[in-house]
């Protein structure tokens, strides 16, 4: 796996250093040949998606976040590690090459009608169809795929693909917050101006109405965010998750 992972740095040793395409690492990491790809690891990979970045031999397999990195950069992606992960697991998926095999056997969700940048996707939204090969990161039901935001233009009878959708927004850029405190008992809450978009979960940044300081906070729902011990745990309960998924 070091191997395939070092072969694959200097291959793209040539590449030239630039500010690359901001991506996320996906909530789940699968893959089904035993070619871990950058595909794989992150949404929106584009053109860099089948740079591969190691092998799986077993049922899983396990990077150095901090290689993994690298091998993106140089590939023209930007992954932050906003969580600070020291590993990558990555878990045995459906075999697309059995998939493939099945010369339109393979039942996949699709989209019952266009869907719009930002719009809902809805349980009329999706439908059952059969085709050649289903998408790497095809979800197995519909409720992966319910209650989320489309991330582009999603069009009529394609495929679904989790990377197709993100949570839905619930703080817009200019919105007024309510953000609370609380620890110990006590309990203070302020109003401030969101300075980005995010959804429930999500760290943003909130200007103080009064002060006008700018505070890092995460927000919980429509025009609510928390600051504080309760943000903390809120983010270590999502990283647990997030290795949990994996």
């Amino acid at each position: 796996m070091k191997a395939l992972l070092a072969a694959a740095c200097l291959l793209l040793a040539a590449a030239p250093a630039q500010a690359g395409q901001a991506v996320s690492l996906k909530a789940e990491t699968t893959d089904g040949d035993g070619r871990v790809t950058l595909g794989d690891l992150f949404d929106d990979a584009g053109s860099a998606s089948d740079v591969v970045v190691g092998g799986r031999t077993g049922p899983s397999a396990v990077f150095d976040a901090g290689d993994v990195q690298v091998v993106a950069r140089r590939a023209g992606l930007d992954w932050n590690n906003p969580q600070g992960l020291r590993r990558i697991i990555v878990r045995q998926g459906p075999d697309a090459s059995a998939a493939r095999a099945g010369r339109g056997n393979v039942e996949v969700l699709a989209y019952a009608r266009s869907l719009a940048t930002g719009e809902l996707v809805q349980p009329q939204d999706l439908i059952w169809i059969k085709v050649a090969a289903a998408p790497s990161d095809a979800p197995g039901d519909p409720d992966a795929m319910i209650g989320m935001s489309a991330r582009r233009a999603l069009r009529e009878g394609a495929p679904a693909a989790l990377r197709d959708v993100s949570s839905p927004v619930v703080i817009k850029a200019g919105d007024v917050v309510t953000v609370t405190f609380e620890d110990g008992g006590v309990s203070l809450s302020l109003t401030g101006k969101a300075m980005a978009a995010a959804a429930a979960g999500d760290s943003i940044a909130v200007q103080n109405t009064a002060s006008k300081k700018i505070l890092d906070a995460m927000a919980t729902g429509p025009g609510a965010a928390v600051i504080g011990p309760q943000a903390l745990r809120l983010k270590a309960s999502r990283t647990a998750l997030h290795y949990a998924a994996r």
